[in-house]
């Protein structure tokens, strides 16, 4: 898709993956609105982002807040008509002892499925309308690798030794999911919706994990700013990495 004057809005834009997404779309000409639940830490990275040549307004973004995203889609529409790529990459962890098997708390459960797929799906209906006005609309939705059903029951694969989890994996395999049900119902309208799996990469967000970490930002968001911005070949439908479609 062309670069000229298209506008991006990236969900947890102010660090992490999202940040490096953002600065990216940036570099290639977009115009991007840094989504923030914190609209000070969204400002920031704008103002980081204007300052090395790009175009970049901060939006006050709290995807587990209707009215919020709500308010945010009339401040988008009213100040540039519509979107033409949208990045749902905002998501939790929670809380790891809450969602063990034999020891979960369904409320730290609900938690971490507001924002990793109820999030998702706020955003993107408040958007719809915005992406429809677009003739080349893409979303790109960042799920994770420890999603997929094949890898984690593949004893050859080191997520199978991952610890069971009831939260943070289950969510975004309903994310994946979700995925494929807004392509199926969105191809008519053009719009090309696609998963990713980022990988772990060296940020705030997967400095826990009991493995080294080798990938930057930058590495993980180099497969959402490529599905972001493929052309008339872009799939849909699909959960992908660096590497091609990951299994479900």
């Amino acid at each position: 898709m062309s670069n000229d004057a298209t506008v991006a809005l990236v969900t947890g834009a102010n660090k992490g993956i999202g940040r490096a997404v953002a600065g990216r779309f940036a570099e290639l000409g977009m115009t991007v609105l840094v989504g923030a639940r914190d609209l000070d830490k969204g400002a920031a990275v704008a103002a980081e982002i204007a300052a090395t040549g790009g175009k970049a307004y901060p939006v006050g973004l709290d995807v587990t807040d209707q009215r919020g995203v709500a308010a945010a889609a009339e401040e988008i529409g009213g100040r540039f008509g519509r979107l033409d790529v949208l990045v749902n990459n905002a998501g939790i962890a929670g809380d790891l002892e809450a969602q063990a098997p034999g020891s979960v708390r369904l409320d730290g459960m609900r938690t971490v499925f507001e924002t990793n797929l109820f999030g998702v799906i706020t955003v993107t209906e408040a958007m719809l309308p915005l992406l429809r006005r677009s003739s080349a609309a893409r979303i790109v939705n960042v799920s994770s690798g420890t999603s997929s059903m094949t890898w984690t029951t593949d004893a050859t694969h080191y997520l199978s030794r991952m610890p069971g989890s009831l939260a943070y994996p289950v969510s975004k395999a309903a994310l994946n999911m979700l995925t494929v049900q807004y392509a199926k119902a969105l191809s008519r309208d053009g719009i090309l919706v696609n998963a990713v799996a980022p990988g772990a990469c060296d940020t705030d967000f997967a400095r826990g994990l009991p493995f080294r970490l080798t990938r930057t930002a930058a590495d993980g968001a180099a497969i959402v700013v490529q599905l972001a911005t493929q052309g008339r070949e872009c799939p849909t439908g699909g959960f992908f990495d660096d590497g091609g479609r990951v299994p479900w």
